[in-house]
């Protein structure tokens, strides 16, 4: 047996234990319960809603005109926990998380842009809601606009914070070194979910810390959070499933043309989009109001609150 061939057999003995290994690891971690109330406001009342099987969670708080927010891929509501108190001093403020995210249920989907489409679509529906400002960060700017574009009769303006419409440039994946690692990786048949699996937080925390302008934007609490909410059954495959279809959401552009109401698009100056793929979703939306948040990057409601909070006031005020 020639030396080449007993190193191949060695390095898939290492492969085939680190498999195996990390299959072990995953199911010895501990599965979170879900939090009765929110740390960061326990007055706001945590509740879930049935969509056609699937129960989702969401808040409800404040008063007047209704505003609905949509978080970025792999978070949760509670992206805005800074900005929806004080939105709520003179809104209706309504989030959710989507199916797979957070503290909603992880339904066997493909994850693929028309499913996050369909699901936003039957939350609004679900909870009747009526001439809504659709507020979305990341892909959750780009559900907003494709709802917008579908002339989806719940929602009268769109706030667009760093939709994630532009792939396969910039995005999570080059957000850090970390980052650029780990997802390569996820695109390898076995390898990836291997790597899913024996994720820890310090890789957490440096892929996040990729989107902010700045470390301490990034409440320990919240991370916390978010490093243990990938610990529930089933929260891993669903999130290899959504980067399998990322490609996807690229379509969305060619259905911006048909958006027919008011919309702000708002860009942190060092947010993931490059200026090529900003400029384009300006071009493609008729009467886009564009703004830039100076030293912001793309998770826009934790480094940049007070002035997303601002741009949201005077937009849904109008």
């Amino acid at each position: 047996m020639t030396s080449i061939v007993l190193v191949l057999i060695g390095a898939l003995v290492v492969f085939g234990a680190l498999v195996v290994g990390s299959q072990i690891v995953e199911a010895l971690r501990p599965s979170p319960a879900r939090p009765a109330v929110l740390s960061w406001a326990p007055d706001i009342p945590v509740r879930y809603l049935d969509l056609g099987g699937i129960r989702v969670r969401y808040v409800k708080a404040g008063a007047g005109r209704t505003l609905v927010l949509f978080h970025t891929l792999r978070t949760q509501l509670d992206i805005f926990y800074e900005i929806i108190p004080e939105l709520a001093e003179q809104f209706t403020v309504i989030a959710y998380d989507y199916p797979g995210h957070g503290w909603s249920d992880i339904p066997r989907a493909a994850y693929a842009p028309e499913d996050f489409y369909s699901w936003t679509a039957a939350f609004l529906e679900a909870l009747d809601i009526e001439e809504a400002v659709a507020v979305g960060i990341s892909i959750g700017g780009t559900i907003s606009l494709v709802l917008a574009a579908r002339q989806n009769p719940r929602i009268v303006k769109v706030v667009a914070v760093n939709p994630y419409d532009y792939w396969p440039a910039g995005g999570l994946r080059t957000s850090s070194p970390t980052a650029r690692l780990v997802f390569i990786a996820s695109d390898v048949p076995v390898l990836g979910a291997t790597f899913m699996r024996l994720r820890t937080r310090i890789i957490m925390d440096r892929i996040f810390a990729g989107g902010l302008a700045w470390s301490g934007a990034m409440p320990a609490e919240l991370a916390r959070e978010l490093y243990e909410v990938g610990s529930r059954p089933g929260h891993y495959q669903a999130f290899q499933s959504l980067l399998a279809h990322e490609e996807l959401w690229s379509a969305a552009h060619g259905e911006y043309p048909r958006i027919r109401i008011p919309v702000l698009l708002v860009y942190g100056d060092r947010d993931w989009a490059p200026d090529e793929a900003r400029d384009a979703t300006r071009s493609l939306i008729p009467g886009v109001i564009s703004q830039t948040v100076p030293n912001g990057s793309h998770f826009l409601s934790l480094d940049r609150s007070s002035e997303l909070v601002k741009l949201i006031v005077d937009f849904a005020r109008d």
